[in-house]
Protein backbone atom coordinates (compact mmCIF):
# COMPACT_ATOMS: atom_id res chain seq x y z
CA UNK A 1 0.00 0.00 0.00
CA UNK A 2 2.78 2.38 0.82
CA UNK A 3 4.44 1.92 -2.57
CA UNK A 4 1.23 2.61 -4.47
CA UNK A 5 0.67 5.85 -2.59
CA UNK A 6 4.23 6.99 -3.32
CA UNK A 7 3.80 6.23 -7.03
CA UNK A 8 0.55 8.12 -7.16
CA UNK A 9 2.16 11.10 -5.40
CA UNK A 10 5.13 11.13 -7.81
CA UNK A 11 2.74 11.03 -10.78
CA UNK A 12 0.90 14.12 -9.52
CA UNK A 13 4.20 15.98 -9.08
CA UNK A 14 5.30 15.20 -12.64
CA UNK A 15 1.89 16.20 -13.94
CA UNK A 16 2.13 19.61 -12.21
CA UNK A 17 5.67 20.16 -13.52
CA UNK A 18 4.73 19.35 -17.11
CA UNK A 19 1.63 21.57 -16.89
CA UNK A 20 3.71 24.46 -15.50
CA UNK A 21 6.28 24.00 -18.29
CA UNK A 22 3.59 24.06 -20.99
CA UNK A 23 2.01 27.22 -19.55
CA UNK A 24 5.40 29.02 -19.51
CA UNK A 25 6.22 27.85 -23.05
CA UNK A 26 2.90 29.09 -24.46
CA UNK A 27 3.24 32.47 -22.73
CA UNK A 28 6.81 32.87 -23.99
CA UNK A 29 5.81 31.86 -27.51
CA UNK A 30 3.04 34.46 -27.84
CA UNK A 31 5.10 37.14 -26.06
CA UNK A 32 7.63 36.90 -28.93
CA UNK A 33 4.98 38.12 -31.39
CA UNK A 34 3.92 41.11 -29.29
CA UNK A 35 5.18 44.66 -30.44
CA UNK A 36 8.06 46.04 -28.43
CA UNK A 37 7.26 49.38 -26.86
CA UNK A 38 9.93 52.07 -26.36
CA UNK A 39 11.25 52.54 -22.89
CA UNK A 40 9.41 55.28 -21.15
CA UNK A 41 12.53 56.49 -19.40
CA UNK A 42 14.44 57.38 -22.65
CA UNK A 43 13.60 59.13 -25.90
CA UNK A 44 15.32 59.12 -29.32
CA UNK A 45 14.39 62.77 -29.83
CA UNK A 46 16.11 65.66 -28.13
CA UNK A 47 13.76 68.37 -26.96
CA UNK A 48 15.21 71.81 -26.42
CA UNK A 49 13.37 73.92 -23.97
CA UNK A 50 12.63 77.54 -24.91
CA UNK A 51 15.08 78.71 -22.30
CA UNK A 52 17.98 76.98 -24.11
CA UNK A 53 17.11 78.13 -27.67
CA UNK A 54 19.80 80.16 -29.54
CA UNK A 55 19.27 83.74 -30.56
CA UNK A 56 21.93 86.07 -32.00
CA UNK A 57 23.29 88.59 -29.58
CA UNK A 58 25.18 91.78 -30.08
CA UNK A 59 28.66 91.47 -28.64
CA UNK A 60 30.49 94.66 -27.85
CA UNK A 61 34.25 94.51 -28.09
CA UNK A 62 36.38 96.61 -25.82
CA UNK A 63 39.09 97.79 -28.23
CA UNK A 64 41.13 99.07 -25.32
CA UNK A 65 41.03 95.78 -23.47
CA UNK A 66 43.72 93.11 -23.49
CA UNK A 67 41.86 90.96 -26.04
CA UNK A 68 41.52 93.75 -28.61
CA UNK A 69 44.82 92.94 -30.28
CA UNK A 70 43.88 89.27 -30.58
CA UNK A 71 40.53 90.03 -32.21
CA UNK A 72 42.08 92.53 -34.59
CA UNK A 73 44.81 90.12 -35.67
CA UNK A 74 42.24 87.38 -36.22
CA UNK A 75 40.09 89.65 -38.37
CA UNK A 76 43.18 90.79 -40.32
CA UNK A 77 44.22 87.20 -40.91
CA UNK A 78 40.75 86.37 -42.23
CA UNK A 79 40.83 89.37 -44.58
CA UNK A 80 44.30 88.47 -45.85
CA UNK A 81 43.21 84.88 -46.41
CA UNK A 82 40.17 86.06 -48.39
CA UNK A 83 42.38 88.36 -50.50
CA UNK A 84 44.80 85.50 -51.18
CA UNK A 85 41.89 83.30 -52.26
CA UNK A 86 40.62 86.03 -54.59
CA UNK A 87 44.08 86.48 -56.12
CA UNK A 88 44.42 82.72 -56.56
CA UNK A 89 41.02 82.57 -58.27
CA UNK A 90 42.03 85.42 -60.57
CA UNK A 91 45.28 83.63 -61.44
CA UNK A 92 43.36 80.44 -62.18
CA UNK A 93 40.98 82.40 -64.40
CA UNK A 94 43.89 83.99 -66.28
CA UNK A 95 45.54 80.60 -66.73
CA UNK A 96 42.30 79.10 -68.02
CA UNK A 97 41.88 82.06 -70.37
CA UNK A 98 45.45 81.68 -71.65
CA UNK A 99 45.00 77.96 -72.21
CA UNK A 100 41.95 78.59 -74.39
CA UNK A 101 43.53 81.49 -76.30
CA UNK A 102 43.77 80.80 -80.04
CA UNK A 103 47.25 80.76 -81.56
CA UNK A 104 47.31 82.03 -85.16
CA UNK A 105 50.53 80.97 -86.84
CA UNK A 106 51.41 82.42 -90.26
CA UNK A 107 53.81 80.59 -92.57
CA UNK A 108 54.68 81.97 -96.02
CA UNK A 109 56.07 79.48 -98.54
CA UNK A 110 58.27 80.46 -101.46
CA UNK A 111 58.12 78.50 -104.69
CA UNK A 112 61.91 78.87 -104.89
CA UNK A 113 62.39 76.69 -101.84
CA UNK A 114 63.22 73.27 -103.29
CA UNK A 115 62.74 71.37 -100.02
CA UNK A 116 59.55 73.17 -98.95
CA UNK A 117 57.50 69.95 -98.77
CA UNK A 118 59.96 68.36 -96.35
CA UNK A 119 60.05 71.53 -94.21
CA UNK A 120 56.25 71.78 -94.16
CA UNK A 121 56.06 68.16 -92.98
CA UNK A 122 58.66 68.75 -90.25
CA UNK A 123 56.96 71.92 -89.01
CA UNK A 124 53.56 70.17 -89.03
CA UNK A 125 54.97 67.43 -86.79
CA UNK A 126 56.04 70.13 -84.31
CA UNK A 127 52.69 71.94 -84.36
CA UNK A 128 50.85 68.66 -83.71
CA UNK A 129 52.42 68.70 -80.24
CA UNK A 130 51.15 72.21 -79.41
CA UNK A 131 48.07 72.49 -77.22
CA UNK A 132 44.90 73.50 -79.02
CA UNK A 133 43.28 75.77 -80.07
CA UNK A 134 45.67 76.53 -82.92
CA UNK A 135 45.14 77.82 -86.45
CA UNK A 136 47.89 77.47 -89.05
CA UNK A 137 47.65 79.90 -91.97
CA UNK A 138 49.87 78.77 -94.86
CA UNK A 139 50.31 81.17 -97.80
CA UNK A 140 51.95 80.28 -101.09
CA UNK A 141 51.93 81.06 -104.76
CA UNK A 142 50.18 78.06 -106.22
CA UNK A 143 50.15 76.85 -109.79
CA UNK A 144 47.38 74.83 -111.43
CA UNK A 145 49.37 71.59 -111.41
CA UNK A 146 50.94 71.95 -107.91
CA UNK A 147 48.86 70.58 -105.03
CA UNK A 148 51.60 68.99 -102.94
CA UNK A 149 51.39 71.42 -100.01
CA UNK A 150 47.59 71.11 -99.97
CA UNK A 151 47.90 67.32 -99.72
CA UNK A 152 50.38 67.59 -96.85
CA UNK A 153 48.16 70.02 -94.93
CA UNK A 154 45.11 67.79 -95.28
CA UNK A 155 46.96 64.89 -93.66
CA UNK A 156 48.36 66.81 -90.68
CA UNK A 157 45.20 66.84 -88.55
CA UNK A 158 45.91 70.50 -87.71
CA UNK A 159 43.27 73.20 -88.17
CA UNK A 160 44.59 75.27 -91.07
CA UNK A 161 43.77 77.83 -93.75
CA UNK A 162 45.53 77.56 -97.10
CA UNK A 163 45.71 81.01 -98.71
CA UNK A 164 46.76 81.12 -102.36
CA UNK A 165 48.63 84.03 -103.88
CA UNK A 166 48.34 84.85 -107.57
CA UNK A 167 51.15 87.40 -107.61
CA UNK A 168 54.39 86.91 -109.49
CA UNK A 169 57.57 88.06 -107.75
CA UNK A 170 61.22 88.01 -108.69
CA UNK A 171 62.46 88.83 -105.17
CA UNK A 172 62.05 86.29 -102.33
CA UNK A 173 61.72 88.91 -99.57
CA UNK A 174 59.01 90.77 -101.47
CA UNK A 175 57.15 87.50 -102.05
CA UNK A 176 57.23 86.43 -98.39
CA UNK A 177 56.16 89.89 -97.15
CA UNK A 178 53.30 89.85 -99.66
CA UNK A 179 52.21 86.45 -98.34
CA UNK A 180 52.33 87.68 -94.75
CA UNK A 181 50.20 90.67 -95.69
CA UNK A 182 47.64 88.38 -97.32
CA UNK A 183 47.45 86.35 -94.10
CA UNK A 184 46.94 89.49 -91.98
CA UNK A 185 44.19 90.67 -94.32
CA UNK A 186 42.53 87.26 -94.00
CA UNK A 187 42.67 87.52 -90.19
CA UNK A 188 41.29 91.04 -90.27
CA UNK A 189 38.43 90.33 -92.66
CA UNK A 190 37.31 87.23 -90.76
CA UNK A 191 37.88 88.75 -87.30
CA UNK A 192 40.01 85.82 -86.16
CA UNK A 193 40.74 86.60 -82.53
CA UNK A 194 43.98 85.23 -81.09
CA UNK A 195 47.74 85.68 -80.75
CA UNK A 196 49.48 86.08 -84.13
CA UNK A 197 53.04 84.82 -84.72
CA UNK A 198 55.04 84.56 -87.96
CA UNK A 199 56.52 81.08 -88.27
CA UNK A 200 59.31 80.44 -90.74
CA UNK A 201 59.54 77.02 -92.38
CA UNK A 202 62.99 76.42 -90.93
CA UNK A 203 62.17 77.61 -87.39
CA UNK A 204 62.93 75.25 -84.51
CA UNK A 205 60.93 75.63 -81.27
CA UNK A 206 61.01 74.67 -77.65
CA UNK A 207 57.38 73.59 -77.04
CA UNK A 208 57.13 75.79 -73.94
CA UNK A 209 57.41 78.77 -76.31
CA UNK A 210 53.77 78.38 -77.38
CA UNK A 211 52.58 78.38 -73.76
CA UNK A 212 54.55 81.56 -73.16
CA UNK A 213 53.09 83.54 -76.07
CA UNK A 214 49.54 82.66 -74.98
CA UNK A 215 50.12 85.00 -72.01
CA UNK A 216 50.49 88.01 -74.32
CA UNK A 217 47.81 90.68 -73.95
CA UNK A 218 48.85 93.11 -76.70
CA UNK A 219 52.47 92.72 -77.86
CA UNK A 220 55.23 90.30 -76.90
CA UNK A 221 58.86 89.79 -77.89
CA UNK A 222 61.71 87.39 -77.05
CA UNK A 223 65.33 86.58 -77.92
CA UNK A 224 65.99 84.60 -81.09
CA UNK A 225 69.00 82.41 -81.83
CA UNK A 226 70.06 82.98 -85.43
CA UNK A 227 71.83 79.93 -86.79
CA UNK A 228 74.29 80.59 -89.63
CA UNK A 229 75.04 77.13 -91.03
CA UNK A 230 77.54 78.34 -93.61
CA UNK A 231 79.51 80.33 -91.04
CA UNK A 232 79.03 77.71 -88.33
CA UNK A 233 77.96 80.26 -85.75
CA UNK A 234 74.96 81.28 -83.67
CA UNK A 235 74.01 84.85 -82.76
CA UNK A 236 71.46 85.88 -80.16
CA UNK A 237 69.30 88.90 -80.97
CA UNK A 238 66.30 90.35 -79.26
CA UNK A 239 65.11 92.42 -76.31
CA UNK A 240 66.98 93.35 -73.15
CA UNK A 241 64.56 92.84 -70.26
CA UNK A 242 64.11 93.64 -66.60
CA UNK A 243 61.81 90.81 -65.57
CA UNK A 244 59.12 91.01 -68.30
CA UNK A 245 59.73 94.72 -69.03
CA UNK A 246 61.64 95.49 -72.22
CA UNK A 247 64.31 98.11 -71.54
CA UNK A 248 66.35 97.89 -74.74
CA UNK A 249 67.41 95.84 -77.75
CA UNK A 250 70.39 93.73 -78.65
CA UNK A 251 70.41 93.63 -82.46
CA UNK A 252 73.09 93.22 -85.07
CA UNK A 253 71.54 95.58 -87.60
CA UNK A 254 70.73 98.75 -85.70
CA UNK A 255 69.62 101.78 -87.64
CA UNK A 256 71.42 105.07 -87.30
CA UNK A 257 71.04 106.13 -83.66
CA UNK A 258 70.10 109.65 -84.75
CA UNK A 259 67.03 108.32 -86.57
CA UNK A 260 63.68 108.28 -84.80
CA UNK A 261 62.52 105.10 -86.52
CA UNK A 262 62.35 101.95 -84.37
CA UNK A 263 64.98 99.21 -84.76
CA UNK A 264 64.37 96.46 -87.28
CA UNK A 265 63.61 93.27 -85.35
CA UNK A 266 63.38 89.76 -86.77
CA UNK A 267 59.97 88.80 -88.15
CA UNK A 268 59.77 85.74 -85.87
CA UNK A 269 60.84 87.55 -82.70
CA UNK A 270 57.44 89.01 -81.78
CA UNK A 271 53.72 88.22 -81.53
CA UNK A 272 50.63 90.35 -81.06
CA UNK A 273 46.93 90.24 -80.33
CA UNK A 274 45.03 90.07 -83.62
CA UNK A 275 42.27 92.39 -82.40
CA UNK A 276 44.50 95.41 -83.06
CA UNK A 277 44.26 94.68 -86.79
CA UNK A 278 40.73 96.06 -86.99
CA UNK A 279 41.42 99.16 -84.89
CA UNK A 280 42.08 101.83 -87.57
CA UNK A 281 42.79 104.67 -85.12
CA UNK A 282 45.46 102.67 -83.35
CA UNK A 283 47.18 101.91 -86.63
CA UNK A 284 46.78 105.35 -88.17
CA UNK A 285 44.64 103.96 -90.97
CA UNK A 286 41.63 105.49 -92.65
CA UNK A 287 39.87 102.14 -93.02
CA UNK A 288 39.90 98.87 -91.08
CA UNK A 289 39.88 96.75 -94.24
CA UNK A 290 43.16 96.82 -96.13
CA UNK A 291 44.31 95.53 -99.49
CA UNK A 292 47.48 93.62 -100.27
CA UNK A 293 49.28 96.74 -101.49
CA UNK A 294 49.52 98.09 -97.92
CA UNK A 295 52.37 96.77 -95.85
CA UNK A 296 50.67 95.58 -92.67
CA UNK A 297 53.80 93.68 -91.66
CA UNK A 298 55.78 96.93 -91.50
CA UNK A 299 53.08 98.50 -89.33
CA UNK A 300 53.21 95.55 -86.96
CA UNK A 301 57.00 95.58 -86.73
CA UNK A 302 57.15 99.28 -85.95
CA UNK A 303 54.23 99.16 -83.52
CA UNK A 304 55.82 96.37 -81.49
CA UNK A 305 58.91 98.38 -80.52
CA UNK A 306 57.02 101.67 -80.14
CA UNK A 307 54.43 100.29 -77.70
CA UNK A 308 56.79 100.06 -74.73
CA UNK A 309 54.07 100.03 -72.09
CA UNK A 310 52.18 97.18 -73.81
CA UNK A 311 55.25 95.16 -74.78
CA UNK A 312 55.88 92.02 -72.75
CA UNK A 313 59.26 90.31 -72.64
CA UNK A 314 59.24 86.50 -72.88
CA UNK A 315 60.10 84.50 -70.88
CA UNK A 316 59.26 86.65 -67.87
CA UNK A 317 62.56 85.84 -66.12
CA UNK A 318 64.43 88.65 -67.85
CA UNK A 319 64.07 87.22 -71.38
CA UNK A 320 67.09 85.10 -70.48
CA UNK A 321 66.07 81.85 -72.15
CA UNK A 322 66.15 81.07 -75.88
CA UNK A 323 63.05 79.18 -77.01
CA UNK A 324 63.34 79.75 -80.77
CA UNK A 325 66.07 79.09 -83.35
CA UNK A 326 65.89 80.41 -86.92
CA UNK A 327 68.05 79.48 -89.86
CA UNK A 328 69.84 82.30 -91.65
CA UNK A 329 71.48 80.21 -94.35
Amino acid sequence: MGSQERSKKNFHLWKKAILHFLICFVMGFFTGFAPISKPTGFSSHITVSPSTSYSPQLIELDVTGPTAGHNHSTETAVIEEEEEQEEEEKRDQREDSNQTKLLILITPISTRNKIRNALVTRLANTLKLVAKPLLWIVVEQQFDDDFEVSEILRKTGIMYRHVVSKGNFTDVDSETDHHRNLALIHIEQHRLSGIVHFVGLSNVYDLSFFDEIRTIETFGTWPVAKVYANKEEVRIEGPVCDSSEVVGWHLKRMRNMTETRPPLIHISSFAFNSSILWDPERWGRTSSLQDASQNSVKFVRDEVVEEETSLKGIPAQGCSKVLLWVSEG
